[in-house]
């Protein structure tokens, strides 16, 4: 898969809503999904379920974002969950050691979407990032992890400090 292309397909119409990953999910293609997440949650959607039976891997930037959907289901006027299900042990590392397991729900699979891929979407389309608006989206997940678990500033200290100079002076 080339890595211009995102690797998630979605059901933005089933309660909950379904959310699969396909190969690495990074800064480089979480644009969309954030986007995605945002338009679902002030329309009123506040369940989601994310599938990582097929994600190779994942950055700060994508557990960021998670972090900020959780963050806004806590903090929002329709208060809901997120469901991570099929982690693998590599990704549920990642996700503990930035303590995003204190504010998603991390599944034993009894949570595993059994959604027919005539469901599914690709998620996509959108026009990439300016480098600008993709350096927020960065400091913006960073930030995130930072304020979910005071311990992540000191793992973030020097990305968030270089990404607020760079995005200031834009």
């Amino acid at each position: 898969m080339p890595q211009d292309e995102p690797p998630f397909l979605v059901n933005p119409y089933d309660d909950p809503v379904v959310v699969k990953i396909s190969g690495k999910a990074s800064f480089l293609n979480s644009g969309p999904v954030k986007e995605l997440f945002d338009r679902l949650t002030s329309e009123g959607k506040s369940r989601f379920i994310i599938d990582f039976q097929n994600c190779t891997g994942m950055d700060s930037t994508f557990l960021g974002i998670l972090a900020g959907l959780g963050l806004k289901l806590v903090r929002g006027e329709h208060k809901g969950s997120v469901v991570l299900c099929r982690l693998g042990l590599r990704n549920q590392e990642l996700i503990r050691n930035l303590g995003l397991h204190r504010l998603l729900t991390l599944d034993d699979g009894s949570a595993a979407p059994q959604v027919p891929a005539a469901g599914m979407q690709v998620l996509g389309g959108q026009p990439p990032l300016t480098e600008i608006e993709n350096a927020r989206l960065v400091l913006q997940a960073h930030e995130n992890l930072v304020e979910i678990d005071a311990s992540n500033k000191t793992k973030f200290q020097d990305v968030i400090a270089f990404l607020k100079n760079r995005t200031e002076d834009a």
